[in-house]
């Protein structure tokens, strides 16, 4: 009878093992992308830790102390975050989910105000960012099942953990120091459409190409700021037409410009405009700029925001360009909100909100075009800005808004009676939807964190590309590579940002005292039977003979 029971639980121990085995190999090898790491004006922003060796737990745990935290993006809030680091946690791994625009809004709201709040802070921590797939989210449900049981008994609790847990080691495989980068680049590219006569007044239209976000090998941009991108690059498409013939061109010079570094203090800028006005012999930026026009975060929203550094005097370009714009949105897209949004630049702050305040700095009037009302918004760096984020349709109706009021500006359409509704861009001068898609794609296709814009194959194809593309429709194309002063460079990067990583599957110690316990049982018992056979066998026969009775 003794033997019986042994053995029966030891089978039911051994379906309990296979039932919690991990439906592949017992060790699972994956890259993952590690936060920010980046010292800028002399702050330090992002996590200086990388190696783990570490046991991984939810963040439902009570103690996080010396453990991985593993989360998904509905459990990264302020308040979880901020709790693994208080705790000392070993890493934070977060598991970022295939198809973004599966999660609900108020799920990417959330993780989006989480993730600008990380960025703000420097941590001693690892934090790591992973795409999700199958061993990844077993891993998660286990250490979820795990935390949960902790409400349990305590003789449940010692139960499962000697029979039916699995526990999962993270380690890093990569032990060499982090060290600073100080050999990047920021690359400025230019073009020109020049108007008619020799002192013809310059319109500069400029965005930042790169994006960020919580992890450099993650950062997309689509909205921020691929939009602002795309639309320069059809605003210079639809003006070379106009410009080729000299019937229809305006007495403007258009100078476009596209910046890295956007997302770092606006350093492309800073350097291109240096450039143009210190070293530069002749520029269009020297003399007779009517202002700039700053493109940044346009797919989506029905607000358009116009950011200045001071409100814009009657009877200027600005002033003048701002109620064209007015003007459109009025008689052609009257659900469009157009607000002005004055923020004076701050000379004791070392970095600046927006793009326009690098020019208003040396005194050239500028502005920036936005959906975005708050410049600390978190739409403007995040790893969830992807192609699902963006409204395409939106995107369009800003460039025409855009155009328009650029055309009846430079025409004095207004002034010449032109209907209100007048349409100049229409027909072939229309803005394409299959370029606008095929360029959002292209520009997605690779993270544009300023990082590895300059290092990797990949981004130097897009910047490339992105010349390429000056060149077709512009004149006077030129490429500045900027360097910094490697003894005192304005932003110091970090190596790396993404890394191997290995997840062991094993079982707690528990489990290994319970196992040879219970081996030890049932060699006793084997031993018990060989010594006291004689003995078992009569009792046996005995009870046999006296059930046939």
């Amino acid at each position: 009878m003794l033997l019986s029971t042994t053995a029966v639980l030891l089978l039911l121990c051994a379906q309990y093992m296979h039932g919690s085995a991990l439906p592949a190999v017992s060790s699972y090898d994956f890259t993952t992308y590690r936060m920010q790491q980046y010292n800028l004006a002399q702050q330090k922003h992002g996590c200086r830790g990388a190696i783990i060796v570490a046991e991984a737990r939810s963040a439902d745990e009570p103690s996080l102390t010396r453990r991985c935290v593993i989360m998904k993006i509905q459990d990264f809030t302020v308040e979880t975050y901020f709790e693994a680091l208080r705790q000392n946690a070993a890493a934070v791994l977060i598991l970022l989910p295939q198809n973004i625009s599966s999660v609900s809004h108020e799920t990417v709201k959330s993780f989006m105000v989480s993730e600008n709040e990380a960025l703000q802070k420097e941590t001693l921590i690892p934090v790591y960012v992973v795409p999700e797939d199958e061993q990844l989210l077993y891993m998660y449900e286990e250490v979820k099942q795990a935390a949960a049981s902790r409400t349990s008994s305590i003789l449940v609790r010692v139960l499962r953990s000697m029979v039916t847990a699995t526990a999962f080691q993270i380690l890093v495989s990569n032990n060499n120091a982090i060290k600073a980068i100080t050999d990047n680049t920021i690359v400025a590219l230019e073009g020109a459409l020049l108007g008619t006569g020799e002192d013809a007044p310059t319109i500069v239209i400029t965005a930042h190409y790169d994006s960020y976000g919580l992890a450099p090998w993650l950062s997309y941009g689509a909205d921020s700021n691929g939009s602002g991108v795309i639309i320069l690059l059809e605003l210079a498409r639809l003006f070379q037409k106009l410009y080729s013939s000299s019937s229809t061109r305006p007495h403007y010079n258009l100078l476009f410009s596209l910046t890295g570094g956007g997302k770092y203090n606006f350093l492309g800028t800073k350097r291109w405009i240096e450039e143009n006005l210190d070293h530069a012999e002749s520029s269009l930026l020297h003399d007779n700029v009517a202002f700039v026009l700053c493109l940044d975060t346009l797919a989506k929203g029905d607000e358009l925001y116009v950011h200045v550094s001071r409100p814009p005097k009657p009877d200027t370009p600005l002033h003048s360009f701002v109620q064209q714009l007015e003007e459109v949105v009025f008689s052609r897209f009257p659900w469009v909100t157009v607000g002005l949004v004055h923020k004076k630049i701050n000379l004791v702050e070392s970095t600046v909100a927006w793009e326009h305040e690098r020019y208003s700095l040396r005194r050239i009037l500028g502005f920036t075009l936005s959906h975005v009302e708050d410049p600390k918004s978190e739409l403007r760096g995040t790893i969830l800005d992807t192609m699902s984020q963006v409204d395409f349709r939106k995107l369009k109706r800003n460039g025409i808004i855009i155009a328009e009021a650029l055309a009846r500006y430079m025409y004095n359409l207004s002034d010449k009676g032109s209907p209100k509704d007048i349409q100049v861009f229409k027909g072939q001068l229309d803005f394409q939807d299959s370029r606008m898609s095929s360029l959002m794609s292209f520009l997605i296709s690779v993270p544009r964190a300023a990082q590895l814009l300059h290092k990797e194959p990949g981004q130097i194809l897009l910047v490339n590309s992105l010349e390429q593309e000056f060149k077709h429709y512009l004149q006077q194309v030129h490429r500045h590579t900027f360097r910094q002063d490697k003894r005192d460079p304005e932003i110091t990067f970090f190596d790396q940002m993404n890394q191997p990583i290995v997840m062991y599957r094993v079982k707690p110690a528990a489990f290994d005292l319970f196992l040879g316990g219970c081996i030890t049982a049932y060699l006793g018992i084997v031993y018990y039977s060989i010594q006291n056979f004689g003995h078992l066998y009569t009792k046996l026969k005995a009870a046999v003979k006296t059930k046939h009775q």
